[in-house]
């Protein structure tokens, strides 16, 4: 595994996440921004709209995830904030709170396709932990998916695979869903 090292997103690292996230935005125009909006808000900004709210919430110092870089090329992306942050997450029947706690979320990957299938997820939420911890969150939840076949398309992936998360050192805690657990990593009680 090559020395990643993992920086938040900021408005100096903007040209970075555009560079890696490409013309399209990552996964057809989504810029990551599908779990912060409603579904109406999201299909209407696909694309540019979704970039310029992105890059909205950057330019207002918000906290909305990390880059892994490797020779200073941002190659790896993981969205990571708290929970309120994630709209989706708040309105969805299989992704409801398991408790009353507050958690951070991790909602999303984006890796650059030469260093995708090389372990880089579970690196990534490595370094989501450490950047959590430092901003003062004590749970961190995920969402990924349970592949139901061998090999998945990776738009398919884009939430995480559960075995990233359990090797990152992430325990499941409820399943309303069959290929769908929520997972949680305790940074502090």
């Amino acid at each position: 595994m090559h020395r990643f090292e993992y920086l938040p997103l900021t408005k100096n690292r903007w040209k970075d996440f555009e560079k890696l996230f490409g013309e399209r935005g990552a996964c057809g125009g989504c810029w990551c921004m599908y779990w912060r909006e409603k579904n109406s808000e999201f299909k209407k900004k696909k694309g540019k709209g979704n970039k310029r709210a992105m890059k909205a919430l950057v330019n207002k110092n918000k906290t909305v995830g990390i880059l892994a870089y490797l020779n200073n090329k941002a190659v790896g992306w993981c969205s990571v904030s708290p929970r309120e942050d994630f709209i989706r997450l708040e309105n969805s029947k299989v992704l409801s709170p398991v408790d009353d706690k507050p958690v951070w979320s991790v909602s999303c990957f984006f890796i650059d396709k030469e260093y995708r299938q090389q372990g880089l997820s579970t690196e990534l939420l490595k370094g989501a932990i450490d950047f959590a911890k430092k901003k003062g969150a004590k749970i961190l939840e995920g969402y990924p998916v349970v592949p139901y076949s061998e090999k998945i398309p990776a738009a398919f992936a884009w939430t995480g695979f559960s075995s990233a998360f359990e090797k990152a050192g992430f325990h499941e805690v409820a399943r309303r869903s069959k290929n769908r657990p929520i997972m949680r990593y305790v940074i502090s009680k």
